[in-house]
């Protein structure tokens, strides 16, 4: 019997924890001490081979020394997220707010420096979701990843998608294939239609990524072929892995509730046929929060539920 292990996290290697990691404040620390205390040459022995030679110790001393020349020191940091690798922090000198990103490589070495005028993330954060929707697809699907628990949900410790689900088609036997299981085509999700749970617009569209072989997955664009939905409540629903070639819907296209988007696919960090899908509090995949996510008047292992957020192991359907 072939058995799979099923992944769909998506941008794994650019979304961190959003608590301050002890390299990042081993660094930030340091930073900060050595420069309001002048030592821009110490600063630059912190910057990996790389950062060096971007940013050679003359540039570093004449950026630093600009910088405290109009701020002063470091009067207070806090910590405040990841973006992109860069721990971000609240930077108050004494006489202007900055935001300091610093990102550390695998060594602790700064591989990566900017200050920029600081703005607060002013992006609402709603724990749960606001519109009424269906279920993305039709038929009777599984939850094989879904609930706040990591033994029912390994998302939970990745921000953007701590709400998310990976949704495949099981039989009876509780097997999501046919045959053995080698070919795409074996598995019951493959090919299956996937549809918009809610009226919205279309705001990205990823396509033309090929489908990987079962067991094996896409490091390069990890989501795969992808779909984004705007919808009237600014909540953006994310679809993952859909088959090569099958989006039939175009950016800046208006949907309606029902409507068809693609096939279920197994593109991207996919290692079988199924549906990656979670909804997010901004379009962009690297500062977005999750969204806890309720279905309206679904059929849960063949009960009627209202109001409902499937869990691992959760038989759903439309009613």
């Amino acid at each position: 019997m072939r058995s799979l292990f099923l992944l769909s996290l998506l941008y794994s290697t650019l979304v961190f924890s959003q608590d301050e990691k002890p390299a990042s404040k081993q660094a930030a620390s340091k930073f900060e001490t050595l420069y309001n205390a002048g030592k821009y040459n110490e600063i630059f022995t912190m910057f990996s081979p790389a950062m060096q030679a971007a940013l050679p110790a003359d540039k570093t001393n004449n950026f630093l020394t600009q910088v405290k020349t109009q701020a002063g020191n470091i009067r207070q940091r806090t910590f405040e997220q990841y973006e992109s690798g860069f721990a971000s922090y609240k930077a108050e000198f004494e006489r202007i707010t900055f935001r300091l990103n610093i990102a550390i490589d695998d060594t602790g070495m700064i591989s990566g420096l900017f200050i920029k005028p600081y703005v607060a993330n002013i992006a609402p954060k709603p724990e749960r979701n606001s519109l009424k929707m269906i279920l993305p697809f039709k038929d009777e699907w599984t939850v094989f990843w879904g609930g706040d628990t990591r033994e029912q949900n390994y998302h939970v410790d990745h921000v953007a998608q701590k709400n998310a689900f990976d949704i495949v088609i099981r039989d009876s036997s509780g097997k999501s294939y046919l045959n053995n299981g080698k070919t795409n085509e074996d598995y019951y999700a493959f090919g299956k239609e996937i549809i918009a749970p809610c009226d919205g617009e279309v705001v990205l569209v990823v396509d033309g990524i090929k489908d990987n072989v079962p067991g094996e997955m896409n490091p390069i664009y990890v989501p795969g072929n992808t779909v984004i939905i705007k919808a009237a409540t600014n909540e953006y629903l994310l679809f993952a892995h859909f088959k090569h070639y099958s989006i039939v819907v175009k950016e800046g296209q208006k949907v309606s509730k029902g409507q068809l988007l693609g096939l279920c696919g197994n593109s991207g960090n996919s290692s079988e046929p199924h549906l990656h899908f979670h909804i997010q509090n901004v379009e962009s995949m690297m500062n977005a929060t999750g969204i806890k996510c309720y279905f309206d008047n679904i059929l849960v292992n063949g009960l009627p539920k209202s109001d409902y957020s499937p869990v691992k192991g959760d038989k759903i359907r439309n009613k």
